[in-house]
């Protein structure tokens, strides 16, 4: 399958176009809800150092914590409510504009800038986007060579075989991004073992183990939909990626949830440096939060460090299990209350880890691995036994002198990972 190549600025027909020129009419709307979104928090933090000034003087609040009352409640109160006119407006007008804007060949254009920017969004918000409804949340799919999967076409080319092979990507990162200087693992996999690879697009900002629900539910979908028959399903999985799947694993094998039809056809599941007992930076996020909230005069500005998604609290602790988090406060400071969940019955599962370090070093392979999750993570161990994945020691390989994104382009690493999907 032919990758689709990034264009380059400066290369003969190829000049790379203005970021402004990929943005799509509905994209306006998303813009203008973000930016009356944040004029409402910002009011919000504004009053609550306001009330924390008056706190100090022994001046009483308002009816909740952090409003003022009063003249001053009445000020912010009325910013509020003006702001939220003001987006109401905005989306009334902007929707019934958008037919008007011509959408060109977007649904046929690959747009790379825009799609990662997208991409971050998502994952640093997505949750929110999606609650809201914003345009610019990221629904769930298939992708290939950047754009949405036509299984007709696919069957019409003769292309597809009876070994699907699935990638899914990290957080804030998208379908196009698994494309590194030249090389693509999923090209490669197809031309070595004959696979079809299939691109997984999602908001990373959901909480995984929503995420990992949909999947399963797409994967029997797409599954049941495939132009010949499936004889085996392989997923390779890219950082937050590798929890998605296992959670998507968990629960189409719960008692009493619907027959699956993928998990069956499920061969080899593949993790590169995936956060299987969470990482580091996820749980600094966390301490600015209490840092934050240790005075009255910062409290307020703990709304700033609120806003990063459920997605990003689920990786403090490498979250795959609705039980993980549903009643309880993502951003309140406790010990790992995980379940268990053990790596997946009859699927052969492998992990690569990296480490920055150039040779095995115990502290920084430890507290630092690839940069964003630590060795020990990455490969399933834990002090608990009990929380130990045990993947074999044939299924487990490091690679130094390698940072977290590195995985994705690696030639060692694709190797690798051939290797490992040639075997039973």
């Amino acid at each position: 399958m032919p990758i689709p190549q990034r264009p380059r600025s400066g290369a003969a027909g190829a000049a790379k176009p203005h970021p402004l020129r990929q943005l799509r009419a509905s994209d306006l709307r998303g813009v203008a809800r973000l930016a009356t979104q944040a004029t409402g928090g910002i009011s919000r933090v504004a009053e609550g150092v306001h009330q924390s000034v008056l706190g100090t003087m022994g001046l009483p609040g308002g009816a909740e914590p952090g409003r003022t009352r009063g003249l001053t409640g009445m000020v912010y109160q009325s910013i509020r409510g003006v702001t939220q006119l003001v987006d109401a407006g905005l989306q009334a007008g902007l929707a019934r504009l958008e037919p008007f804007f011509a959408q060109g060949a977007a649904g046929a254009v690959v747009q790379w800038e825009r799609e990662a920017v997208i991409a971050a969004l998502n994952g640093v918000m997505g949750d929110r986007l999606a609650r809201d409804h914003n345009p610019l949340c990221t629904r769930m799919g298939f992708y290939q060579q950047g754009l949405p999967l036509d299984v007709s076409a696919l069957a019409a080319s003769g292309a597809a075989t009876g070994k699907l092979l699935v990638l899914v990507h990290g957080l804030c990162m998208n379908d196009l991004q698994w494309l590194r200087d030249g090389h693509d693992h999923g090209t490669h996999l197809a031309q070595a073992l004959g696979y079809t690879p299939v691109y997984l697009r999602y908001n990373t900002g959901l909480h995984t183990s929503t995420n990992g629900a949909e999947l399963s539910s797409q994967l029997d979908a797409l599954v049941a939909a495939w132009p010949v028959p499936v004889t085996k399903v392989a997923v390779l999985a890219h950082s937050m990626g590798g929890l998605v799947v296992r959670s998507a694993c968990e629960q189409a094998a719960t008692p009493g949830a619907p027959p699956s039809h993928w998990l069956p056809l499920l061969g080899h599941l593949v993790f590169l440096g995936t956060p299987h007992h969470g990482a580091p930076l996820e749980r600094a996020g966390h301490w600015v939060d209490v840092l934050l909230g240790s005075t009255p005069y910062s409290r307020p500005f703990a709304r700033l460090a609120q806003l990063r998604s459920a997605g990003i609290t689920d990786l403090r602790y490498g979250h795959v299990l609705d039980s993980d988090w549903v009643g309880r406060d993502r951003f309140r400071k406790t010990p790992d209350q995980r379940t268990p969940v053990p790596l997946p019955e009859g699927v052969v599962c492998s992990a690569v880890a990296a480490a920055v370090a150039p040779r095995r070093s115990p502290a920084a392979d430890r507290l630092v691995g690839d940069g964003l999750v630590p060795l020990h993570s990455a490969l399933g161990i834990h002090d608990d036994a009990v929380r130990t994945l045990g993947f074999l020691k044939q299924r487990q390989a490091v690679f130094y002198r390698l940072g977290h994104l590195a995985l994705l382009g690696d030639k060692g690493v694709a190797r690798q990972v051939e290797q490992w999907l040639k075997s039973p």
